[in-house]
């Protein structure tokens, strides 16, 4: 069949959690979600031998990291560059030859609310990504982790809508300008560290599942690379809030508890289903 056509489907009944979806791929061979997933993978059904699906938990004890794949020196980068979202390894065996899989699952919400794909302390991100001190302090202005009081001289008396931080259209125009080209000439390693991660347990492919009023599933799979065109395509810019938008990707600061001084990366899962429109 066309993997256009298998692409995004809706399903009877309800399987918008990691639970039933890593159920589906272990039933595989009675399952026809889960059989379509795979073809869209480019696997021939009548070629498998197993398919066995695990749950990736958030946080992997160094004790457990060999029962998931995951070498001694995978590990160390899995604990640095962890997702948030929930992960499935696929293993699958056509006679000698085993293959892995990765799926990041998301779930959508009809009204296509955003979903936090990363979170981390600005010195954290600037550790990955090598941006500037000068960067950095502006962006911990942003997210409150620094006071604005206690910096008076870089804002020059100017009034803010906040007290206690300041958005990224209320900094000087050249910080404006910086920060925008750092994120532009470094999008790359951001949408993939955000999207698909690194290591052993990055990313191979997205599968976002929106569960529906009339006990159906709507589930749209696509293989990273696609994702990672779709939602870094398009421009880095402020956005009417302040923020910023790297493409379809936003990055805000992560108010609220736990981590309230964090920088958080966040997207629409739903706007994946407009690629098969």
């Amino acid at each position: 069949m066309d993997k256009k056509l298998l692409g995004s489907q809706t399903a009877k009944g309800g399987f918008a959690n990691e639970h039933a979806i890593v159920a589906k791929f272990n039933e595989w061979k009675s399952d026809n979600d889960a059989q379509n997933w795979l073809q869209i993978m480019d696997y021939e059904l009548s070629q498998l031998d197993t398919v066995t699906a695990i749950q990736i938990p958030s946080k992997i004890k160094k004790t457990d990291a060999k029962r998931y794949g995951v070498t001694e020196i995978e590990y160390e980068k899995f604990v640095k560059f962890k997702k948030a979202d929930v992960q499935i390894k696929l293993i699958i065996q056509i006679g000698e030859i085993v293959k892995i899989e990765n799926l990041s699952l998301k779930k959508a919400n009809s009204n296509a609310d955003f979903n936090q794909i990363d979170k981390r302390t600005v010195s954290n991100y600037q550790e990955m990504w090598g941006f500037d001190n000068e960067v950095a302090l502006w962006l911990k202005l942003f997210s409150g982790e620094l006071l604005v009081e206690n910096y008076p001289n870089l804002l020059q008396n100017q009034i803010l809508r906040e007290t206690n931080r300041i958005f990224i259209d209320e900094m000087p125009k050249n910080i404006q300008d910086k920060i925008i080209n750092f994120f532009d000439k470094n999008r790359i390693i951001v949408l993939g560290d955000t999207l698909r991660g690194r290591g052993g347990l990055a990313a191979d492919w997205v599968l976002v599942t929106k569960q529906n009023t009339d006990d159906t599933t709507t589930w749209i799979l696509k293989d990273i690379n696609t994702v990672l065109n779709f939602y870094g395509s398009g421009e880095v810019k402020i956005s009417p809030k302040g923020s910023l938008t790297v493409g379809k990707i936003f990055m805000q600061r992560k108010g609220g508890t736990p981590d309230p001084t964090k920088l958080q990366f966040k997207f629409k899962p739903c706007d994946l289903f407009d690629l098969d429109l």
